[in-house]
């Protein structure tokens, strides 16, 4: 919770020059430290936010806090856009299960291999791909990971490299729609998921081509590519493969940028969707429904306890007046709107080095949404950029999730080093596109501004 650290300094700034606030500055400060020693011990994110969001509403709230507690967890639990969470988590799982991935990668596999950079394009691809079925960052790296390492794990590639391009492309799982941060984020801020999904066309885009980019710079330097030449009939043939994925991808995203379906909707379909290609596939029993669904269980309630926690603490400060001291200081400062939006923009990066991405769109959005609005900008462009930054965070060290789960899943339980060292040129790659989306927000906006 770096934000209401730097908010601290806001509310000394705003008492230093004289402004009026009505921003309790010693319950600020209290905050920031009770939340740093839950963080140092290492309290549950979900359990910190409602503690405190509990204790500081009994300390400094006028009226009742239990008389309203129910309805503020009541709002978002019913919010029928939230139910699209489960439903995209246990899609991925089903399709997890039913060995879509094995076959995607396969497939990509053979039209790949003879790149600058050679298979290491396939992680890239593969992830992005599956991210449009998964919606999930988490699920995504684990799921190529589990294809990619063994796949690799006989061969001259670089471990670096192969883990660093399996971790940005699992990141991808969030950027790519269907992904789960800007359902979470069309909540909190009342933003069309539609539009969201539709911004980010492009950005994804962008982002997968610079990979692609950067493992064919490596290929050039290396003078790697695959020695395995399969011939036009094995690709062609390997293509039948993809066929399942295109038919699930087209039967989500195609209902929801068609208007036949919300978001909430076409998740609905697309856990339909992927039951029968498991059926089909001869991969569907009470076991693989079993464990789908457990899985999707575990994940859904990490998530929902960590919102419900974030919307309690969100009220309290929101009471307190810290969003709109906070907005009211930026628009005082000289500062030109787009200085402003590369400072949050780097504080997102460095608070994604030791913040889990979910929980840190949580707990900030709500403070930083209300300043960016007030700087002109547009709410669709600035979800992009949030996802973009929990993508980062997702793989940033030294606490990126994505890096530990592929990490775990080593056989050969290298140093984690070797993550973290693969990884980074992906990770400045991905900042590079954040600027680039700072300087050309079209990249983000024209799809939904002229296809509505």
């Amino acid at each position: 919770m770096l934000a209401l650290a730097i908010l601290v300094v806001i509310v000394g700034a705003l008492l230093f020059t004289g402004a009026a606030v009505s921003v309790p500055l010693a319950g600020v400060l209290l905050f920031v430290g009770a939340f740093a020693f839950f963080f140092a011990a290492g309290v549950h994110i979900a359990a910190a936010l409602g503690t405190l969001g509990l204790l500081f509403g009994f300390i400094y709230l006028d009226r009742p806090f239990w008389n309203f507690l129910g309805e503020i967890v009541w709002g978002p639990s019913t919010n029928f856009v939230l139910v699209a969470v489960p439903l995209f988590i246990l899609m991925g799982e089903i399709m997890l299960r039913a060995g879509l991935s094995d076959k995607l990668y396969r497939c990509l596999a053979l039209w790949t291999g003879r790149l600058p950079g050679g298979l290491l394009h396939t992680n890239v691809i593969a992830s992005g791909v599956f991210s449009a079925i998964s919606g999930s960052s988490v699920a995504t790296a684990a799921t190529m990971g589990s294809v990619a390492l063994p796949y690799f794990a006989r061969s001259d590639y670089s471990p670096r490299w192969v883990l660093g391009s399996v971790a940005a492309g699992g990141a991808l799982g969030n950027l790519i729609p269907p992904g789960i941060t800007f359902i979470l984020y069309g909540l909190i801020t009342e933003t069309s998921v539609g539009a969201l999904y539709k911004a980010a066309i492009g950005p994804s885009l962008l982002v997968v081509a610079l990979f692609l980019m950067l493992i064919a710079v490596h290929g050039v330097r290396t003078h790697r590519r695959s020695e395995v030449q399969p011939s036009w009939g094995e690709k062609i043939r390997a293509l039948l493969d993809l066929v399942p994925t295109i038919i699930l991808i087209l039967l989500v995203l195609g209902s929801i940028y068609a208007g036949w379906a919300t978001p909430t909707e076409s998740a609905a379909l697309g856990v339909v969707g992927s039951l029968l290609i498991a059926l089909l596939s001869r991969r569907l029993d009470w076991k693989t429904i079993n464990d789908s669904a457990i899985s999707a269980s575990h994940v859904t309630a990490m998530l929902g306890l960590i919102l419900f926690g974030a919307y309690v603490l969100n009220y309290v400060l929101t009471h307190l007046g810290v969003p709109r001291a906070a907005s009211e200081m930026f628009k005082g400062l000289s500062l030109q709107p787009w200085v402003v939006m590369l400072l949050i923009m780097g504080f997102y990066i460095a608070l994604g080095t030791f913040m889990e991405g979910m929980s840190m769109i949580i707990a900030t959005t709500p403070v930083l949404f209300p300043i960016v609005m007030a700087l002109g900008y547009d709410p669709v462009w600035f979800g992009i950029v949030v996802t973009m930054a929990v993508e980062i965070a997702l793989i940033s060290p030294p606490d990126g999730t994505v890096l530990y789960v592929l990490q775990g899943m080593r056989k050969d339980r290298g140093s984690l080093n070797d993550v973290f060292a693969g990884v980074m040129p992906f990770v400045l790659v991905y900042i590079f596109a954040m600027l680039l989306l700072l300087v050309f927000p079209q990249i983000a906006l024209y799809i939904p501004n002229h296809f509505k």
